[in-house]
């Protein structure tokens, strides 16, 4: 009989993972510390092309696709290092604990899985920050760039604002108040955006 676990065997581990508090509060941090950077690096980027004059909607968005790629990218590289450093620390830790190999065990598998999950969502996390806001620049001709551009800070005001609330509801703080000190950030993004040469 094979080794290799089959696909309900690779579902119900990741089920049981999902489930695991630790697992869900490192990945919830990594998706919304990248999705944070990425919802603000997309309102940096539509409002510095529209001051630089930027007139077609295509250009913005392909601009910020690129960004969505390199953060998007960032996000699962590092995040898998890291864990993978940290993980491997703690099971070598374990291991001098138990006087036992815990290669290819349940314990190292989980903390492998893990792993997978973490940089998983820390990827997601920039790709959702920086796409939600280019959305407005697809509708660019029946609206214009200074609507689109208005409407994509907007958007990104309200994805912050939804990770502060999200936040705020977890670690039962008003949740009203922690969305408006998140959605607070893109603001100042995009009013520091103003004072920029050029």
């Amino acid at each position: 009989m094979s080794d290799v676990p089959s696909l309900r065997d690779r579902l119900d581990a990741t089920r049981g993972l999902l489930a695991d508090e630790e697992v869900r509060s490192i990945s919830r941090r990594y998706f919304i510390s990248n999705g944070f950077d990425g919802t603000l690096t997309s309102i940096g980027v539509v409002v510095g092309a529209y001051l630089s004059g930027v007139t077609d909607g295509l250009t913005v968005i392909t601009i910020g696709l690129g960004a969505a790629v390199g953060l998007g990218t960032s996000g699962v590289w590092s995040v898998w290092e890291i864990e993978r450093a940290e993980k491997q620390a703690e099971l070598l830790e374990l291991e001098r604990a138990m006087l036992t190999d815990l290669e290819d065990t349940t314990v190292q598998r989980r903390r492998a899985g893990a792993r997978k999950i973490n940089a998983i969502a820390s990827g997601i996390g920039p790709l959702i920050g920086i796409l939600l806001p280019l959305g407005p620049f697809l509708g660019q001709g029946i609206i214009s760039m200074l609507e689109a551009t208005l409407l994509a800070i907007g958007v990104g005001v309200a994805v912050l604002f939804t990770f502060g609330a999200y936040l705020g509801s977890i670690s039962k703080q008003n949740w009203i108040i922690a969305g408006v000190r998140m959605g607070l950030a893109g603001l100042v993004v995009a009013v520091l955006n103003l004072f920029l040469p050029g």
